[in-house]
């Protein structure tokens, strides 16, 4: 993708829009009034205050005509959200990366309806830090430990590390417990995501995700009803990987509503945490080719 003509802001990289090839449109602006009936003021004011501009960072006037194929940018201000009532912890920072400790329900990047409350926007705003970008991404609901890149130059380096599985990723989860299950064991399944559907699911076929797991401790909460905590270090990073592997032993993580069953949560309840934690991160770094590692702090608790 090239690079936007527009920088960050508060956190938030402009909109782009391309116009399709064939248009009656005469000019850009008419065009977008067009496309877009019900927000026509707003793109009137747009244009009118020099907030769309084309490929090259020219400003779109009323009068520009029509550019078939080509790209026009833009601030859009995103609906208001919940905010995300937790800190994010910082374990490193230096001129190459910033290391986290992501809580719980904060997104890694903006997506669906969770904009400015993701880990990345919070970051360049709040560090003037406006081309961070992760290297990994950890699902809204997992907390743990992310590392982020400071300078666009450097994120193929770190990224190949996530390519070529030269990461060593260990997790931390509550779940049930099975006294009938042997641990340490490695699960191993093809799992499958439909784009659109929440949950993935398990399938038939050549396997296509790894989990060793381990046993750490037992306890109990005050039913009497015994849980395991677990170490889990995947070899892929299939999404909900650890939440199907763990489902698919019989003991589901603790509050994870995905699995079993889908349970939609409501908005802005933060109650409820899934009990998992990327705890630690190890690699070679790419560019020095020392063993970085870097541990999270959060406890997970039983929380029953």
């Amino acid at each position: 993708m090239p690079k936007a003509p527009l920088p960050i802001r508060n956190g938030l990289g402009p909109d782009r829009l391309r116009m399709p090839r064939e248009s009656e449109a005469r000019t850009v602006l008419e065009y977008l009034t067009g496309e877009f009936p019900d927000e026509r003021a707003l793109w009137t004011d747009l244009v009118d205050t020099g907030g769309v501009v084309d490929e090259h960072g020219r400003t779109i006037s009323s009068d520009t005509r029509y550019q078939p194929t080509r790209f026009v940018y833009f601030y859009r201000e995103p609906a208001p959200e919940i905010p995300v009532p937790h800190e994010i912890e910082i374990l490193h920072r230096d001129e190459q990366i910033l290391v986290i400790d992501k809580p719980h329900f904060l997104a890694t990047i903006p997506r669906g309806a969770h904009i400015v409350e993701s880990a990345v926007v919070r970051l360049r705003r709040d560090l003037d830090l406006p081309d961070l970008a992760p290297v990994h991404r950890l699902d809204r609901m997992t907390a743990g430990v992310i590392v982020f890149t400071v300078t666009p130059d450097l994120r193929r380096p770190y990224q190949e590390l996530f390519a070529q599985q030269r990461i060593v990723k260990e997790y931390e989860a509550i779940a049930g417990f099975d006294p009938e299950l042997t641990f340490p064991r490695t699960v191993r399944s093809r799992i499958n995501k439909v784009h659109g559907e929440m949950t993935a699911t398990e399938v038939e076929g050549e396997p296509n995700s790894e989990t060793r797991i381990e046993l750490t401790s037992t306890g109990t909460d005050s039913a009497g009803a015994t849980f395991g905590r677990y170490r889990l270090f995947p070899r892929t990073g299939r999404t909900h990987q650890l939440r199907l592997h763990l489902n698919s032993l019989g003991v589901p993580i603790v509050g994870d509503n995905y699995y079993p069953h889908y349970r939609p949560s409501a908005p802005g309840d933060f109650t409820t945490p899934l009990r998992l934690l990327a705890r630690a991160l190890e690699y070679p770094d790419p560019i020095t080719g020392h063993t970085r590692r870097f541990v999270s702090s959060r406890a997970l608790d039983m929380g029953l």
